[in-house]
């Protein structure tokens, strides 16, 4: 095992990953975002350098708060040989197995591999599956004259926001995920469009493997091409910073991927799996 704590190195590897796309994007945008700062306060671990066979991106040691917190308790993989990220996992300090943790990737036989070694620790594994997409935008937004008065109006969230989010999204509703997401808006790049009062209607924001989460629009507020227009701001911000555009949705999200869909994204061959593990001093 060897952390990566070279600028030059890391640089390096951001380059290298680009050639393994789309299953490295997850731990591409992870390493982009250490890059350009480094507010998640991440860092990456390999098997071997240069010539890596698999790469894990953590959260710092000395950031890690609370054990409860898989939102930010979060690890992207990538590997080359299956067998190399095996090996990386069952070392003793490459992931902290005593608190709730995520496991994310786009890679096959990342769910059955993690959780052999997870059950061997006794942690219970959750796994939910994505569509995932990747979006080119067309340089050409859509009319937004509409929104150029007072109300309504296309701008950005604010950490003033993080309660109404938090309440609205289907992984929130806790003080971990408000918590997070109060770090996502103060970190990365958002979209939303405000009413009359100033309140956010529809949004979506960025996370901190560079990929667009929590796209949602107030009931009351839906067919009127607020989600539209949010995504692909976004998704040009994104495009603008270098960032690759990616996300992720639901199989049964079937509003999403009709809006998706007709927006032309490129569902990518491969699924999107994030494996939330709890051990059993938490599972009560």
């Amino acid at each position: 095992m060897l952390v990566l704590n070279c600028s030059t190195k890391l640089l390096i590897l951001e380059k290298m990953l680009k050639s393994y796309f789309p299953e490295s994007l997850k731990v591409y945008g992870a390493v982009m975002n250490m890059n350009r700062g480094n507010p998640f306060q991440k860092e990456v671990v390999v098997d071997s350098w240069p010539d890596f066979k698999a790469v894990i991106t953590r959260r710092q040691k000395e950031a890690e708060t609370d054990n409860l917190d898989h939102y930010s308790n979060a690890y992207a993989v990538f590997y080359k040989d299956v067998r190399a990220y095996q090996r990386l996992l069952e070392e003793h300090d490459v992931i902290n197995w005593d608190q709730v943790l995520q496991i994310q990737g786009l890679q096959s036989e990342l769910h059955d591999v993690s959780k052999a070694v997870a059950n061997s620790k006794q942690l219970g594994v959750k796994l939910t599956s994505f569509k995932a997409a990747q979006f080119f935008p067309h340089p050409l937004l859509p009319d937004t004259i509409f929104l150029k008065g007072s109300a309504p109006r296309l701008t950005y969230l604010n950490v003033a926001d993080a309660d109404l989010l938090n309440r609205t999204w289907s992984r929130g509703g806790n003080e971990q995920c408000l918590r997070y997401i109060r770090k996502l808006i103060s970190c990365f790049p958002s979209v939303c469009v405000r009413d009359d009062k100033g309140n956010p209607v529809s949004w979506s924001l960025t996370d901190q493997f560079a990929t667009m989460c929590h796209g949602y629009t107030l009931p009351e507020h839906r067919r009127k091409g607020y989600s539209q227009l949010v995504f692909l701001t976004l998704a040009r911000k994104l495009q603008s910073l270098g960032f690759p555009c990616q996300g992720n949705v639901l199989d049964d999200n079937t509003a999403f991927i009709r809006l998706l869909k007709n927006l032309h994204v490129e569902f990518l061959p491969c699924n999107y799996h994030r494996l939330i593990l709890t051990p059993a001093a938490f599972s009560g």
